[in-house]
């Protein structure tokens, strides 16, 4: 179990250190045992404190949680209540779907990101409107998953929406949050052409 502690505009001494890794270490080896990788980050924002959880489990799922509080302790208590209850809720999932079955790998496509390139003419008409600029952030893996193994993925992370490839028919679905609170699915007809 490897997890880093980290602090942004702030100082993370080794008492804190300690709390977070104990308190982490504690509450993952009781849900999911001792195979995981963490990143812990404290921050300090407009007299705030946020601490943000990630945490990536051997089946390459990752939880993240987030809290806020006036000191870090407060903070990082917030974000392992939250942490702590995605894990409850996976574990329960997991067993609910699965019936006692142990849980493998997980096969998966890459997916990628691209930024796309444009002439200086158009960063010009670009630059005088309001638009927002398109950008590449991150490369991830698209897995193959059910649909209620997507869901149950969404709720356990904080993005906005989740894409992967259905496993009952090869095609590429996106589940979402709405903004009613319910999770939508998209799964296009490949049978149409554009």
């Amino acid at each position: 179990m490897t997890i880093q502690v980290t602090g942004k505009n702030i100082e993370v001494g080794g008492a804190f250190q300690t709390f977070a890794i104990e308190k982490t270490r504690g509450l993952l080896e009781k849900y999911i045992g001792p195979e995981i990788s963490g990143h812990i980050r404290v921050e300090k924002e407009r007299g705030q404190f946020n601490t943000n959880c990630s945490i990536r489990l051997r089946t390459g799922l990752q939880l993240e949680a987030h809290g806020t509080g006036a000191d870090p302790y407060a903070s990082a208590d917030i974000a392992f209540e939250r942490l702590e209850k995605r894990v409850r809720r996976y574990k329960r999932r997991l067993k609910n779907h699965h019936h006692g079955i142990g849980v493998g790998e997980i096969p998966h496509t890459p997916a990628g990101d691209f930024v796309v390139q444009v002439s200086d003419e158009e960063v010009e008409n670009e630059s005088n409107s309001n638009e927002p600029v398109i950008i590449a952030e991150t490369q991830r893996p698209m897995k193959q998953l059910t649909v209620s193994e997507a869901v149950m993925q969404l709720d356990l992370t904080e993005e906005a929406f989740l894409v992967f490839r259905n496993a009952s028919n090869g095609n590429t679905n996106i589940v979402y949050r709405r903004v009613d609170g319910n999770i939508g699915w998209i799964n296009p007809d490949q049978t149409s052409a554009a």
